[in-house]
């Protein structure tokens, strides 16, 4: 019998990893955790951005939509870029427009000009995920893309950890302006690290170039045919649709609502609130370790994982919304330990489209998979604020717009599951002939 890639065997033009391929592949996922922090620093200041700026929830709101709209929105043309340029160069442009947003959100005195800035962190934001993970796939061997993924989404949600633990205390003790434009020197010094340090690929191992326009390939062709080609495959719309309906649970509550919703309708303090927080980071990280693992050795347990991520989910936001008054601490801690597995259960969308596409649409693909989850996110974003404003700060109802999109979510990956799990089994057998074939 022979072995498969998971077992071990490194199919051609695996590249190698080994401690070089850390130094690099942790320089990128350094860039993924300062922009994290940016992009959840809005989480813990929400009640003050709300002052400072004198707007309601709907406008609230309406900083992490445009941030997430704009991410989204770009999730495809960074997928591309990231095919064509390679990571470094994308790494660094993105560096260079979230700090710059973060250090803009820090001086706005207007709502205008601070919704501007964030978008543009959004922007730079946007270019970092999907990079961090073309980096990793062109470093480490192709067994490891599971551990490696997990592991990179745990390391940007300690940038989440630092802003419930720390941001919040330095925005308490040293206000707006300080806290914002000093979180921004962080964005300088990763950006120094990229330019002289980070790698495309080790020597040896480049990637199949990609056609340019002059190549008898022209660009807008090669663009309708590289998304075309992604999106027809089964598992990375599969993909996309996992990390819709795991991700946003998650993510509305960091990224704005949380917080509000536990000091405002469950009359806690902001420093409970901020622990509560703090708890759904540490059990996020905990559970990326767990679901990396199982899946690299257990590929068949992405969709039970799935599921129970969802399931679990749903039991723990009915249990806290149908609880009459406030509930208890005790459940209110078990949300956000459930809550922790969202992320890394949205993480399995890209363990879907992985293996359905070749290396050189990777980036493409990683970009479809990744809209899924932040389209989710904005939309619940808008409709929370939305309905807080409609039924005057009512979050049991507000909340309960969750249900709908996990039910949407469910219904179009049971429908795509079995296409998408019927073709990586054509593509696994193909690959045991080709290792078994090429000659040592």
């Amino acid at each position: 019998m022979t072995a498969t890639p998971s077992a071990g065997v490194r199919l051609p033009g695996d590249p190698p990893g080994g401690p070089r391929a850390m130094w690099v592949w942790g320089i990128g996922v350094a860039v993924y955790f300062v922009a994290v922090t940016f992009r959840t620093s809005l989480g813990v200041a929400g009640i003050d951005a709300a002052q400072r700026f004198d707007i309601n929830a709907s406008a609230l709101s309406s900083f992490s939509i445009l941030q997430l709209l704009v991410y989204a929105g770009m999730q495809i043309p960074v997928g591309l870029l990231v095919d064509r340029w390679g990571t470094r160069r994308v790494l660094l442009l993105g560096i260079l427009l979230f700090t710059a947003g973060q250090f803009g959100f820090a001086l706005a005195s207007g709502y205008g000009t601070a919704l501007a800035f964030r978008a543009l962190l959004g922007c730079g934001d946007a270019m970092t995920f999907i990079a961090v993970l073309r980096l990793g796939a062109r470093w480490f061997p192709a067994r490891r893309g599971p551990v490696i993924a997990q592991v990179a989404a745990l390391i940007g949600m300690s940038g989440n950890l630092v802003t419930t633990l720390v941001l919040a205390r330095v925005l308490d003790t040293f206000g707006w302006r300080p806290t914002f434009a000093g979180s921004a020197a962080g964005g300088l010094v990763i950006l120094l690290l990229v330019f002289f340090c980070l790698r495309d690929h080790p020597e040896g191992y480049e990637p199949p170039s990609v056609p340019r326009a002059g190549d008898g390939a022209p660009g807008p062709g090669f663009v309708r045919r590289q998304i075309g080609a992604a999106w027809r495959e089964p598992g990375t719309r599969a993909g996309m649709w996992v990390h819709f309906t795991c991700q946003f649970p998650g993510m509305v509550f960091l990224l704005l609502w949380g917080m509000p919703f536990l000091v405002e309708a469950q009359g806690l303090d902001k420093g409970t609130a901020g622990e509560l927080l703090t708890l759904v980071v540490v059990s996020n990280m905990c559970y990326g370790l767990v679901y990396g693992q199982v899946i690299a050795r257990h590929h068949a347990a992405r969709t039970p994982l799935v599921l129970g991520t969802v399931a679990a989910t749903a039991v723990a936001w009915a249990a806290v919304l149908a609880w009459p008054g406030q509930a208890p601490m005790w459940l209110l801690v078990l949300l956000c330990v459930v809550l922790g597995a969202c992320g890394p259960g949205s993480m399995i969308g890209f363990d879907f489209s992985r293996p359905a596409n070749p290396p050189e649409r990777h980036g493409t693909a990683s970009g479809i998979v990744n809209m899924g989850g932040f389209t989710a996110s904005m939309t619940t974003l808008f409709a929370v604020g939305v309905l807080l404003d409609l039924t005057g700060d009512n979050f049991r109802i507000a909340f309960a717009c969750v249900f709908v999109l996990q039910a949407l979510g469910l219904a179009q990956f049971a429908r795509l599951r079995v296409r998408a799990v019927r073709r990586e089994r054509e593509r696994v057998v193909a690959s045991r002939v080709e290792a078994v074939h090429v000659p040592v």
